[in-house]
């Protein structure tokens, strides 16, 4: 070591120092890390979590209006079949598909010269029934004097007064002729019997028409006023009866709400009906019953043939009323949670009658006072404990709407 210089002493130093740190001190730090890290990573006991606050209110009833649906046929007020009453070549068409005529305005023109000459034959027919009734009565004004003066028998003068009777006789039916070839004539012109919309033209200008064809030449609807007719079932005949005071049905007519039309969109026809006719009995294919609604269509908007749905509102007084959020559905079920002793819930099924807006009508299944969940009801289970919380204002109302 006496041979060793100062600054080698110095290295041999430094390199034992770090051998140390290398071997020693090193691997006792991160031992030291180590039991650190799996000290601090063992789980700590904690306390079970609080139940969960929810808000609970009684069951109430209440009095709430709930709106049915009947799918509707739409006829206007008057449907028409326009026909021809006698057969001919169609000469004329003086109106278009969709048109609005008045009552009177001509619409087709049958050709009426044949029916024109049929009708100068009966005239000229009357006119020899009437000459011939002169010359019968010129025949009984020569026999009566030679009657009277016992010139001839009374045989001839009653024979006279015979061809006279017989001769008046032919007038009238002369008369007959000519009134029936008029009135032909005038049936060459078709005119509209109703104010109206003009249908679909089946036949054309030269086609031929006859009174016994299979289709119509057009229809012509009324459509000021339009008619919804729809049908219910028995069981709701007689809730919609019970909903109105009368001793008959004419008398329940009268205290019928008005109703609203839905259009083919869902949309609301802008007028309300009325209901003012309810058929005399059921379908026994059906086991419904029809009824009728009459709308105002002053704009002509809806037409015959539309479909819609007439909406009926129902009045249920004393109802069970529960908020839609406090159910849940399941298996085609609907449930609520009742809250029961030391705060445990139940789960309970309950029957629906109807919807209005946000409200179920409940008809089976839970009673008055029962203190039920309003929210968070898809987290709860059979037997839960929850922390009851009365009801906020806002959820009260909606529970008690």
């Amino acid at each position: 070591m006496e041979n060793v210089s100062k600054k080698q002493y110095d290295y041999i130093n430094d390199v034992k120092w770090f051998n140390i740190v290398k071997y020693l001190v090193i691997p006792g730090l991160l031992a030291a890390i180590f039991l650190l890290n799996s000290c601090s990573s063992n789980p700590q006991p904690q306390g079970a979590p609080p139940p969960p606050a929810l808000p609970v209110a009684a069951v109430t009833t209440g009095t709430d209006t709930t709106y049915q649906e009947y799918p509707a046929s739409i006829e206007g007020i008057v449907n028409v079949e326009v026909r021809p009453q006698v057969s001919g070549a169609l000469d004329k068409v003086f109106v278009d598909e969709g048109a609005y005529v008045a009552a009177g305005e001509p619409l087709f023109k049958i050709n009426d010269q044949p029916y024109r000459a049929q009708y100068n034959n009966a005239v000229a027919a009357l006119h020899a029934a009437q000459a011939a009734v002169l010359n019968a009565q010129l025949e009984v004004d020569k026999v009566t004097p030679l009657v009277q003066n016992k010139v001839v028998s009374d045989y001839q003068l009653k024979t006279a007064n015979a061809a006279l009777e017989v001769a008046k006789a032919n007038v009238e039916q002369a008369k007959a002729t000519v009134s029936t070839a008029q009135i032909n004539v005038g049936y060459t012109l078709i005119k509209a019997p109703v104010a109206g919309y003009i249908g679909r033209l089946n036949k054309k200008q030269g086609s031929l028409v006859a009174p016994a064809d299979v289709d119509a030449l057009t229809l012509l609807s009324d459509v000021h006023n339009v008619r919804a007719y729809f049908s219910l079932g028995e069981k709701d005949f007689v809730d919609f009866k019970e909903q109105y005071p009368g001793e008959t049905l004419k008398d329940k007519l009268k205290h019928l709400p008005p109703v609203t039309l839905l259009l083919a969109d869902d949309t609301e026809y802008g007028k309300t009906g009325s209901i003012d006719m309810i058929d005399g009995q059921f379908d026994k294919n059906t086991g419904a019953i029809t009824l009728r609604a009459s709308f105002p269509n002053a704009q002509g908007l809806l037409r015959s043939g539309n479909t819609g749905k007439v909406k009926l509102s129902l009045v249920h007084k004393d109802a069970l009323l529960v908020p839609e959020s406090a159910t849940v559905d399941m298996q085609d079920k609907v449930f609520v949670f009742i809250v029961g002793d030391s705060s445990k819930v139940k789960k309970q099924a309950i029957t629906i009658g109807g919807k209005s807006g946000d409200n179920y009508l409940v008809t089976d299944g839970i009673k008055v006072g029962d203190q039920m969940v309003l929210s968070g009801v898809d987290k709860l289970q059979e037997g839960m404990v929850i922390q009851p919380q009365k009801a906020t204002d806002k959820v009260a109302a909606v529970a008690k709407k």
